[in-house]
């Protein structure tokens, strides 16, 4: 699975706690493994944003992104439900 970071994730993630950072980093490994591991929580977004996708780094964080084809995505934004606006 190849991964395309924007610059808005990329700005984000500096930002981010380090133990977040840590548990996204995990996260993102189970993610190229396989991108519905119930583990992860991912999920389809509805209204707006119906074309991404999110899922899960902790209970406060996630990771939103795109499906370009089978093998690529996106992340687009990573953070609390504020991603979302």
């Amino acid at each position: 699975m190849e991964i395309e970071y924007s610059p808005k994730f990329t700005k984000q993630f500096k930002k981010l706690p380090k133990e977040v950072k840590k548990s996204a980093l995990e996260c993102e490994r189970l993610f190229r493994e396989n991108p519905f591991d119930s583990k992860l929580k991912t999920h389809k977004l509805h209204g707006t944003m119906k074309e991404y996708w999110a899922f899960s780094i902790s209970y406060n964080y996630r990771i939103g992104f795109t499906f370009i084809d089978s093998d690529f995505v996106r992340f687009h934004a990573i953070g609390s439900h504020d991603i979302y606006k």
